[in-house]
């Protein structure tokens, strides 16, 4: 029984495009879905360490010892997918650091799972990240393989496709989104669960005019400001706290003891 989980990583384990005003950080997400459902099983402590923005040198650099310290049973780790997005990359270098990480937390004798990076073919701007991506897929799956981490690969994950998952951003995850990720997760480790998908309709095909404005409006709403907060050296997550940085109880009905 898992009675001690913590999560780690960037904006996709906060839970960044899940909006949730009652929740720390104003965000809920994949990772405290999970928690809930563990909680339904069993009284379960949580923590989830991740913050927005933060590159995988800074997600190990910042969380690893506290998570190693916190002697969790269950730990998430998806880090990499803001160094691909950035102009260079070193996949292997980052990878090899990754594998050490990964290889701290599985001799504690914890459950690990990781994540590979989704496929972004139906998008014209993620669509150019695809073989860095895809590189960096096959690092994650032999390291999953080598200290036997189980694997949630959203890669293969064709649902995510579909741009109604994600958030007007276009880089992360919207309610539906996360709702099928804690899915797969728990799925993954074999846990029974009520969390169900919202089964969306079939697709409106958009044409090549309302593909043109919708670009433009993404564009000027948010690849610019993203832009601009790389040029002037910002992060998303400049000034955030873990939302919750120490393990915390959750009910066996899954709220926070805290309210």
């Amino acid at each position: 029984m898992i009675s001690r989980f913590v999560a780690l990583g960037d904006s996709f384990t906060e839970g960044v495009g899940d909006d949730d005003p009652g929740s720390p950080n104003a965000v809920r997400g994949w990772a405290d879905r999970v928690a809930d459902q563990l909680a339904r099983h069993g009284e379960v402590a949580y923590a989830n360490l991740a913050i927005r923005g933060r590159l995988l040198p800074q997600v190990l650099a910042e969380q690893l010892g506290p998570a190693l310290e916190m002697k969790p049973d269950l730990v998430t780790l998806y880090a990499g997918g803001n160094d691909l997005m950035r102009p260079k990359v070193d996949v292997d270098t980052l990878c090899d650091d990754y594998d050490a990480a990964v290889a701290q937390l599985a001799a504690t004798g914890a459950t690990v799972v990781l994540f590979t990076g989704v496929d972004g073919v139906e998008d014209p701007l993620f669509r150019r990240m695809r073989g860095r991506t895809a590189v960096y897929n096959e690092h994650v799956r032999l390291i999953a393989a080598r200290h036997g981490a189980r694997l949630v690969d959203m890669w293969a994950l064709r649902a995510l496709r579909d741009r109604r998952l994600w958030s007007a951003d276009r880089i992360h995850l919207n309610t539906h989104g996360h709702t099928l990720i804690a899915a797969t997760v728990l799925d993954a480790l074999g846990v029974a669960h009520s969390v169900t998908p919202t089964p969306l309709d079939e697709r409106v095909v958009l044409d090549r005019r309302q593909q043109r404005e919708q670009n433009l409006r993404w564009a000027r709403e948010h690849a610019l400001p993203w832009l601009g907060r790389r040029l002037r050296g910002e992060s998303s997550g400049d000034g955030l706290r873990p939302k919750r940085p120490t393990l915390s109880p959750l009910t066996p009905r899954g709220r926070d003891q805290r309210g």
